[in-house]
């Protein structure tokens, strides 16, 4: 691809994730308001899902490479949950009014499931299939607390921008959610693209590439989920990002991508990767 191509693609992607960041925190707190679910649901279903990680890990899958398959979810994860939630809780320190100890036990456990699933060297399609279902009752389970509750909620409100998800109706709410969603995802794989080539004129490895750098950009779409909430006196959007990537990585994703195709478990992935 050539450098100039690179460089206006990196630029694009780089304002779609930056203006979309905005308009996502609006269409969560619009979309929970107006179906009576909490912002934190809202954003465990729908910002934590990672489509595009999906789509690396299920093609490593197909292409029987154990490594991308399950590089895509702990990698992702990684990213998630330590850099990007971190430079998150650096930038704009979260306090929450309360935290369920219900609530932070699912992730855990979908932790340990996946840990125990593929301790016989091996994520069979069965293996899939229990992901798949677990994920499921992990959000009936947790709705189910919702209704009961116990929710993870902030201890401040930012009247302005309750005010402006307010002001839309239900179906724009939703609408303006799934519409941030995408152009973050195209936005990020714009990026993505961009610097491929860029880092590949500087001649950098792909080893390299893939440690550092490459998932470095990759969490830039989880800071836009993430620290634009936070900032904005929204934690439970930020931390609903984390609880919901988990789920989706762990559970969604790796239920998908051993449906696929059986994925071999090393034992340096159970020993060292996933610990």
């Amino acid at each position: 691809m050539n450098i100039i191509v690179s460089i206006v693609l990196f630029i694009i992607g780089l304002g779609l994730v930056i203006y979309f960041a905005e308009k996502l925190i609006k269409g969560a707190v619009g979309t929970s308001l107006s179906f009576g679910i909490s912002t934190f649901l809202v954003s465990v279903i729908f910002i934590g899902f990672d489509p595009e990680n999906l789509a690396v890990g299920a093609a490593g899958s197909f292409e029987e490479i154990s490594g991308i398959a399950l590089g895509s979810i702990i990698g992702a994860s990684m990213v998630a949950i330590a850099l990007a939630f971190g430079i998150t809780a650096l930038f704009a320190p979260m306090r929450f009014e309360q935290v369920p100890k219900q609530i932070l036990v699912v992730p855990i456990l979908a932790v340990l499931l996946l840990s125990i699933l593929g301790f016989d060297g091996k994520l069979s399609r069965i293996d899939g299939t229990v992901l798949l279902i677990s994920f499921f009752l992990s959000i009936v389970y947790l709705l189910r607390l919702s209704r009961k509750g116990l929710d993870i909620k902030p201890t401040g409100e930012v009247a302005e921008t309750l005010e402006e998800a307010e002001e839309l109706s239900k179906w724009k709410s939703f609408s303006l959610l799934i519409l941030s969603l995408t152009a973050i995802i195209i936005g990020s794989e714009m990026l993505v693209t961009g610097s491929e080539t860029i880092i590949a004129r500087i001649g950098l490895s792909d080893t390299v590439f893939g440690m550092t750098i490459l998932a470095f950009l990759v969490s830039i779409e989880e800071l836009a989920r993430e620290l634009p909430a936070a900032m904005k006196g929204r934690p439970e959007i930020s931390f609903g990002n984390v609880i919901g990537s988990i789920l989706a990585f762990f559970l969604f994703n790796a239920g998908i991508i051993a449906l696929v195709s059986p994925v071999t478990v090393g034992t340096q992935v159970l020993m060292f990767y996933l610990p």
